[in-house]
């Protein structure tokens, strides 16, 4: 039936679509605070960037992604999530060649193939932030920060930040080792998928959602056990300085983060029903991955604007409401569209909304129109209007109507607001 979308995707319009927009201006805003840039990047790349950059072993790889080929024969995916692709135009355009650290932001639609759910489609989007060049936890700070201000600036309650450490491959691999004893004693109640991830990265099976595996990975050893020095002294600054700057936090071992690429700090906002808000954490191998000449690190977040929409539903949160309308000019007859018009045209040059009539209604269908509307102020433009040089002005709100000349009703208007 081609009058009704694909599953999994959404048309915006209307209330939820000014919701969308009042989100996103809220963290364009807050995002030049930080002195962080915005970039755009294509909606599809090369399959190797995900393959690569995000990780074979990932769900994301494995099973979400919308890979097709291209009429030149070339695996090309709509991007499942926003950093690789910010990566890739980091190190295309040589932006390690200016003065570090590097700070891009991006709304981004992205694409995977999913089961559904409430705040998560196959084509959702995406605010995210790169905090690229710095080894520094005061980089994880910073985000982090970012995402409670606004958090705080939506006006959301029910959210809290969870954290862990993951380590790095040096301690990574001692770490793989101890996870990889104990899955093999569960082996056989593992699921499928698990028995082949454990061999290839058995830190991906922490990740899994089946119920048995779930049940199984409770017990398994945890990455914090088995930080290197290094590690250990980012980790212990990170909450430092979360505790100075009176950031609330939980540790939480559970969370590893559904993607290859990260390495040390690893956190969620979460809710109090367990819904995740936002992820991201610190992923200083990921650009090596992506291009073996260049090793630099790198710290950002993803989170769903589609997601944000739910939790604000949920909290029943109200949002900036839209400009309210304030005049509806009324026309009667051709001879007074142009003049109608001109002030309508003159009025929203102060930046006001302004309607009027393009459909040939009565006076009485005009006016219920403009009940309809909101409209603060309207007005009746005719022949009678035209011969007299003036028309009266109705306050809806108080029903107390002004006469003017028409020249006049303009700046009325616009001294009212």
């Amino acid at each position: 039936m081609i009058t009704q979308a694909p599953r999994g995707v959404q048309d915006w319009y209307g209330d939820d679509m000014h919701k969308r927009s009042v989100v996103e201006k809220m963290a364009r805003e807050l995002a030049a605070t930080y002195n962080i840039s915005e970039i755009i990047t294509p909606i599809f790349e090369h399959t190797v960037l995900f393959q690569r950059g995000v990780g074979e072993t990932t769900d994301v790889v494995q099973k979400e992604m919308y890979t097709f080929t291209d009429k030149g024969d070339r695996s090309i995916t709509l991007k499942p999530e926003g950093t690789a692709s910010v990566m890739r135009a980091y190190l295309e355009h040589n932006m390690y060649a200016e003065p570090a650290p590097t700070k891009l932001y991006y709304v981004t639609p992205a694409f995977r193939y999913e089961k559904p759910q409430s705040g998560r489609l196959r084509q959702h989007h995406q605010f995210g932030v790169e905090f690229v060049g710095s080894k520094s936890p005061l980089a994880e700070v910073e985000i982090i920060t970012l995402i409670t201000t606004l958090i705080e600036k939506l006006g959301l309650k029910d959210a809290k930040l969870h954290i862990n450490s993951i380590g790095c491959p040096n301690c990574r691999k001692t770490y793989n080792e101890a996870l990889l004893a104990y899955l093999k004693q569960h082996e056989e109640r593992l699921c499928p998928t698990c028995r082949e991830r454990m061999q290839k990265n058995p830190l991906r099976v922490l990740d899994c959602k089946v119920e048995t595996c779930k049940e199984i990975v409770k017990d398994a050893p945890r990455t914090i056990q088995y930080l290197d020095e290094e590690c250990k002294e980012h980790w212990g600054e990170l909450q430092y300085l979360l505790n100075e700057l009176n950031i609330p936090y939980e540790i939480d071992t559970g969370i590893v983060r559904g993607l290859d690429y990260y390495t040390k700090t690893v956190f969620e906002f979460v809710n109090s029903e367990g819904f995740t808000l936002c992820g991201g954490g610190r992923y200083d191998g990921l650009i090596h991955e992506i291009d073996e000449k260049q090793d630099i690190p790198s710290v950002g977040f993803g989170m769903g604007i589609e997601r944000i929409l739910y939790f604000l539903e949920k909290e029943g949160v109200e949002l900036e409401p839209k400009k309210p309308v304030q005049l509806y000019v009324g026309i009667l007859g051709k001879e007074a569209r142009a003049k109608a018009y001109k002030l309508v045209n003159e009025v929203r040059g102060s930046n006001l909304v302004v309607e009027t009539d393009y459909m040939d209604r009565s006076v009485k269908a005009q006016m219920k129109y403009a009940n309809k509307l909101g409209a603060r102020y309207t007005v009746i433009i005719g022949t009678q209007e035209l011969e007299e040089n003036k028309a009266r002005v109705k306050d809806m709100e108080t029903g107390e109507q002004t006469e003017l000349a028409l020249n006049e009703i303009a700046a009325y208007i616009i001294g009212s607001k």
